[in-house]
């Protein structure tokens, strides 16, 4: 049975997309058969951080309706077999998803798949309601900014109904000029989320790079890419250390 991850953020611009594009890599190329949901409807932008711009002609509203199979709507990276990527309707004009009909896609989803990594909208909207009602974990995604970290407090306060250990903080976009306060950044991080730490990421320019042209992160050797495989390896379970941000 496989276990299906809320990407969220109470604000845009954390890296949530970037996230959930590479983390999903990563547990793909460590054997696990991994789909990347994309529940930002009509921003939708996962399939530029897959590398797989406009590849998909289905959408998840297609699965639920039976307008097509999971197995038809979710597009197979060409480049990493054990990697799908399911997309969001273009428009929520008259999108109409009952509770019943998101965790009938949640169980078919764990039946394919041994992870499910969602990529839902900032805010606590509609995109964020369907992506955490469907999860089995959620993670939270924050900068170091003092807004990020307000946002990522009041997005925990949602998330009251998952069970302690079931949601978890990942720090994004950490600047190495800032290693010397790091550490009290984290711990600030830490105790304003209320959340157990997942990752820390670095912010690496790289990124920015691939996502303009649709080149997935983790191809190449960079630092971030790094930061998410360490992620990746204990979300499966291992015990990996946090990575060091030198």
């Amino acid at each position: 049975m496989g276990k299906i991850f809320a990407v969220v953020s109470g604000k845009g611009g954390t890296g949530k997309t970037s996230l959930t594009a590479n983390v999903g890599l990563a547990l793909a190329s460590m054997g696990y058969r991994t789909l990347c949901l994309d529940c930002d409807i009509s921003l939708r932008n996962l399939d530029l951080a897959l590398g797989l711009s406009d590849a998909a002609l289905m959408d998840f509203s297609d699965v639920i309706s039976r307008r097509c199979t999971l197995e038809d709507g979710a597009v197979r990276h060409p480049q990493y077999g054990n990697l799908y990527f399911l997309t969001a309707p273009a428009s929520s004009e008259h999108l109409q998803i009952t509770r019943r009909e998101m965790l009938a896609l949640a169980s078919l989803i764990r039946d394919k798949y041994d992870y499910c990594l969602v990529d839902s909208p900032a805010g606590l909207g509609l995109g964020f309601q369907l992506a955490t009602l469907s999860a089995d974990n959620v993670i939270v995604v924050t900068t170091t900014d003092a807004s990020s970290l307000r946002d990522a407090q009041r997005t925990v306060t949602e998330l009251s109904a998952f069970p302690a250990g079931r949601v978890h903080l990942v720090v994004n976009r950490v600047q190495r000029k800032m290693m010397r306060a790091l550490h009290t950044t984290i711990d600030d991080a830490i105790d304003t989320a209320g959340l157990p730490l997942l990752g820390v990421v670095p912010e690496d320019s790289d990124l920015t790079y691939c996502m303009n042209r649709g080149v997935v992160l983790m191809t190449r050797n960079y630092y971030a890419a790094h930061a998410y495989e360490n992620i990746a390896k204990r979300i499966s379970g291992q015990k990996e250390p946090l990575m060091r941000i030198l």
